[in-house]
């Protein structure tokens, strides 16, 4: 149900004064149409749009018997909304309208006030024309609202228009992902998230969604900021720790005019595409609380500076000038490629403490304990932790760090490293005995420089002689050194400037680095960030935005979902949610009428426990039906 102005204008005096009524919509042939239920009258009593919206509503959920809103309306709005639902079912009584189904009564409702709605239909004639996926639409949309999106939009001069398609590329985003191309067929053919917008899926296109990807990234900074700042108000979140990190995505196409795109060190391994870099700031709790993207070429230590700016909202002190002291500043997390000495030097003299892996193995320490602190990661597998004694020069801590698992892996990399050494050894030795192959020693030398460099990592445990004889090879000899081999496999360090002893509690705070790689898996994968097939920067920039925006959804109903002890990825999510669908549903009466009903299918247990534990609605609305004549 909506309110729609109706002007109207007297003919004595020629003022115009606007009436409201009572609206809904349904489709037709294709084409969605409004059908009027009550006069409004003039409603002084509301001022603005957002009122007389929030006025729909409320007669929508009392007159359905739905649940409360999430958020509480005027008491004006809600003495209104009483009234009207009062003339309604009277009129309803009477016959003098046609409304929508009451929602199924519950176990608070009296029997006494159910009411009945029958019609004789032909059998025949009754045919479901659409089924649409709209569970995990409608979980989003909740979401979004639960995260002010519309409001903020609209505060920043978005159209309800503008508005509408902006939330259903969002929505779009979080639960099927893809191109402009494949959300428009989705939405068209398959999802009732536009439907839940008041737009009829046909209308929405391919130019419409990029054109809404790119207003909505001309504000991005508002947008950010308030998401941050609903995040911290609606879980009341501390933000005392922020995790900082970079990943990069590759592009499809040259992308020949394209400033950002730059060739790089690619983290998929994709050394054949150009990359764009994306740097996030996130909180321990999973929530992106900024976000910037870098030429691809970037180097991880060089952003660091530009990103404390734009989280601080201020511009960094001079590192080479008096140290600021540390105050109510977030801890930040960071990794090994990002804790140079010149970005430690600079979160310390702007007030920061920090915990982060550190970059290289003490050659020398002293250990705190003798008998280490074990504890075990999420997987049950044991982890020593003891502190170093001898601390950084700047004062800065050490905690030494064991993990068998990781010992057990190192080692079997190791011995597969060593394996492919050993096998192109064996190639150059058996050369050396057949005719027409290269045996000058300086020639044997390099291969064998370049075959260690390849392998780095293990041939120091190698020992290869070459015997020659007149200038040329003649035979080629090594051993395999087993001692000392894996006696670091498995330790690394953890450089904090927190002056905690507790190292579980060090620990504790460090394992939540593992949230900014769990946000950049579900942008990755879940949301299919990469690849890119852009070629304008700005579409790129919008493009990745949106999947933050999407993400935003993602990490709001996770977050709560944890709470009540669901701990599904995803994608396990939005599959169980797909269970639910909108069906419509036409049919004929005895009096030549076609009866169209739009009905959501009841939440299965898995999805019900799901809306549960997020305390949303379950259906959008309980049922729609219009009675058509006979055309």
């Amino acid at each position: 149900m909506f309110i729609k102005p109706a002007p109207k204008k007297d003919k004595i005096t020629g003022i115009t004064y606007t009436y409201y009524r009572l609206a809904e919509s349904f489709r037709l042939d294709g084409k969605t149409r409004h059908r009027n239920i009550l006069n409004l009258g003039t409603l002084d009593e509301l001022k603005t749009v957002e009122q007389r919206k929030q006025l729909a509503d409320k007669i929508e959920a009392l007159y359905k018997n739905l649940p409360d809103t999430l958020f509480p309306v005027d008491i004006t709005i809600d003495k209104l909304a009483r009234r009207f639902v009062t003339r309604l079912r009277e009129l309803n009584a009477l016959g003098q309208t046609a409304l929508q189904e009451p929602a199924a009564t519950t176990s608070a409702t009296p029997a006494s006030q159910q009411t009945t709605d029958f019609e004789n239909i032909d059998l025949n004639s009754l045919k479901h024309d659409q089924v649409r996926e709209l569970g995990a639409e409608w979980l989003c949309k909740q979401a979004i609202t639960q995260l002010k999106i519309p409001d903020m939009l609209k505060q920043e001069g978005f159209s309800n228009g503008e508005i509408n398609m902006a939330v259903t590329q969002i929505i779009s985003r979080a639960v099927f992902p893809g191109s402009e191309l494949k959300t428009q067929n989705r939405i068209q053919e398959n999802s009732a998230v536009s439907l839940l917008q008041d737009i009829e899926p046909s209308k929405v296109s391919r130019r419409l969604l990029y054109q809404s990807a790119l207003k909505l990234y001309d504000h991005k900074v508002v947008i950010e900021k308030h998401l941050c700042k609903t995040t911290s108000e609606l879980f009341h979140l501390d933000d005392k720790l922020m995790l900082y990190d970079l990943t990069n995505t590759y592009f499809e196409g040259r992308k020949l005019n394209s400033k950002m795109a730059q060739f790089g060190r690619s983290k998929e391994k994709r050394s054949d595409c150009k990359l764009i870099v994306l740097a996030l700031v996130v909180s321990a709790e999973g929530f992106v609380k900024s976000s910037r993207l870098f030429e691809g070429n970037s180097a991880d230590c060089t952003t660091l500076a530009i990103m404390l700016e734009l989280m601080s909202g201020q511009k960094l002190n001079d590192p080479a000038a008096e140290a600021i002291p540390r105050g109510n500043k977030p801890i930040i997390g960071l990794d090994a490629g990002i804790a140079t000495e010149d970005n430690i030097k600079l979160l310390e003299h702007n007030g920061y403490d920090y915990i982060s892996v550190s970059r290289g193995k003490l050659p020398n320490y002293t250990l705190t304990h003798i008998d280490p602190v074990m504890i075990t990661d999420n997987r049950k597998h044991p982890i020593e932790l003891n502190l170093v004694c001898e601390p950084a020069e700047n004062g800065d801590r050490f905690l030494y760090v064991h993990s068998q698992l990781k010992e057990a892996k190192e080692a079997a990399m190791d011995t597969r490293a060593c394996a492919k050494l050993e096998t192109e050894l064996k190639s150059m030795a058996g050369g050396l005995s057949k005719k027409g192959t290269v045996k000058k020693m300086d020639s044997i030398l390099l291969r064998i420089g370049r075959i260690k460099e390849r392998h780095k990592a293990v041939s120091r445990y190698f020992d290869i002689k070459v015997t020659q004889k007149d200038g040329k090879a003649t035979a080629l000899t090594w051993t395999v050194s087993h001692e000392d081999k894996n006696e670091n496999n498995g330790i690394y360090f953890l450089r904090t400037s927190l002056q905690q002893k507790d190292e579980k509690t060090l620990w504790k705070i460090y394992n939540t680095l593992t949230e900014i790689e769990a946000t950049f898996r579900i942008l990755k994968t879940d949301l299919e960030m990469r690849p890119v097939f852009h070629q304008k920067d700005k579409a790129t920039e919008a493009h990745l935005f949106l999947a933050i925006l999407a993400y935003s959804l993602v990490a709001t109903i996770r977050y709560q979902l944890k709470q009540a002890g669901i701990n599904d990825s995803w994608k396990e999510i939005v599959r169980k949610m797909n269970t639910q669908k909108l069906v419509t549903t036409s049919m004929k009466n005895d009096k030549g009428k076609t009866i169209i009903i739009q009905r959501p299918s009841e939440p299965t247990q898995i999805a019900k426990e799901i809306y549960d534990a997020l305390k949303y609605k379950p259906k959008p609305w309980t049922k729609k039906k219009f009675v058509l004549p006979d055309l």
